[in-house]
């Protein structure tokens, strides 16, 4: 009997997801078959039911994997001293998606499909909840640090900072000319705002918040 390699397993089935993340992206799920994620992952039927049993299993499994590398995104920022560098690595890696089109219409996408998924929603909203306790607790520890004075609650820090990355995505899929690198800076701006990050001990300076002002663009620095 064969041995299988669980890391070139894992390994292909991530290459399949990475492959169907694109199809279901530009075609939506209802359009995208099984046939053309296997064109895109270059593999067979046959390779393909081996790892998912159904285009739906892949679907899913495309968010079940965002919520492994969300753990590890705020098992990482955890590991940072400065709770604000901490909220700002969390932040940045979710509105990633921002200057990858295809990714922002997998958003929508899955926005969709979570209407008539009853088990997928659940699975959405496991994810985004983990999220939100994950953020409020670095505001928490910033709060404890001394680092940052948010204007409410951590718990309702960790929401609204969710909840702009969120209302940033959901925006951004439905507005092809969006300029990503100006809203994230004013997301940055936003953040800075509610959180209040406090300069660290000695003076040294916060991390960059992306040139914007109040009333201003990046363009308006001199």
């Amino acid at each position: 009997m064969r041995t299988v390699d669980p890391a070139k397993h894992a390994a292909k089935r991530r290459a399949i997801l990475d492959a169907a993340a694109g199809c279901f992206a530009l075609e939506g799920f209802e359009k995208t078959s099984t046939a053309a994620i296997c064109r895109a992952a270059g593999i067979s039927s046959g390779s393909l039911f081996h790892y998912f049993p159904s285009k739906r299993a892949v679907f899913v499994g495309i968010f079940t994997e965002d919520t492994r590398d969300n753990e590890e995104l705020l098992a990482a920022a955890a590991e940072l001293d400065d709770a604000w560098a901490a909220v700002l690595s969390v932040v940045d890696r979710l509105a990633e998606p921002l200057v990858v089109p295809g990714i922002v219409r997998l958003v929508l996408e899955a926005a969709a499909q979570a209407a008539r998924d009853p088990e997928f929603a659940a699975l959405i909203r496991a994810n985004d909840e983990r999220m939100r306790v994950g953020l409020a607790g670095l505001v928490a520890r910033g709060v404890e640090a001394g680092r940052l004075e948010p204007v409410l609650a951590p718990e309702d820090a960790g929401n609204w900072v969710f909840a702009l990355v969120d209302a940033l995505l959901s925006r951004a899929s439905l507005d092809p000319g969006l300029d990503a690198e100006h809203e994230q800076a004013v997301l940055r701006l936003l953040l800075e705002r509610v959180l209040c990050p406090v300069p660290p001990p000695g003076g040294g300076p916060l991390p960059q918040t992306g040139g914007i002002r109040p009333g201003g663009s990046a363009d308006d620095q001199g």
